[in-house]
């Protein structure tokens, strides 16, 4: 299992994510346990990928996503870090998909919450190959957050929504569950088993609430290839040999 680093962008800071309150979004001010300058998410990434011996980053554009200009600035600089770089910056469209390559993103993140269409990830699919296009099932408290002008229904079952993902195309899917972000609740396994069952042949990612080791081994017992983690390496609950550890999972 690959533990993958997350840099949540606000303002062109490393900010410190937690249930999906935006407006209240900090920024960073510890890694591994250490101070580090507020917010410096060249530091932050640093510290993933010299100190704790991760192997690649997951940068979450929050003002992309939000539909504001996107921090390319700050996106190109992680991406000349030499780590995969797997770039979620609201991504509407295979002209935004193309962009994110363009400033980097080995891994272009296309998320449920701000997807127009199923229609539209195929043809991100096609655009871009669809082994670099990841699908993010975005949830709050279980239930699918979704465009509000696009024509996915919040209503639609998790299988349903992974299942037109497949025929879309992607690579991979992650889950992730905005409401449990940051908050040190767990992972929701039953969904994960959903997603399992629906996507057997996919790279499969969960995200939001990991908090330690056993959370790791559990995801890893889930059938997950890998896990987004950033509370858990701000505080020092997930270190450098747990970080190796994980690959032999």
């Amino acid at each position: 299992m690959q533990i993958i680093g997350v840099l949540d962008l606000l303002g062109g800071r490393a900010v410190h994510a937690r249930a999906g309150a935006r407006d209240r979004y900090a920024p960073v001010q510890n890694a591994a346990g250490w101070p580090i300058d507020p917010g410096n998410a060249r530091t932050l990434a640093g510290v993933y990928l010299d100190l704790l011996g991760i192997s690649e980053i997951y940068a979450a554009d929050l003002d992309a996503i939000l539909d504001r200009p996107p921090q390319d600035a700050v996106t190109s600089e992680l991406a000349s870090l030499g780590a995969p770089l797997w770039l979620d910056a609201g991504i509407r469209s295979v002209d935004e998909a193309r962009r994110a390559t363009a400033f980097g993103g080995s891994r272009v993140v296309v998320g449920l919450e701000t997807l127009p269409s199923f229609d539209v990830l195929a043809a991100i699919c096609a655009a871009v190959g669809g082994d670099r296009v990841a699908f993010s099932l975005d949830l709050r408290n279980g239930r699918p957050v979704v465009m509000r002008r696009g024509s996915v229904s919040p209503e639609e079952s998790v299988e349903t929504l992974i299942l037109n993902a497949v025929l879309a195309g992607v690579g991979a899917v992650i889950v992730i569950d905005l409401a449990r972000v940051g908050t040190g609740a767990g992972v929701d396994l039953a969904v994960l088993d959903q997603v399992r069952a629906s996507a057997p042949g996919l790279t499969l990612i969960a995200g939001g609430g990991v908090r330690g080791w056993d959370d790791l081994a559990r995801l890893a017992q889930a059938g997950c290839s890998g896990a987004l983690v950033a509370t858990a390496l701000h505080d020092g609950s997930i270190d450098a040999s747990h970080i190796t550890a994980a690959r032999s999972l």
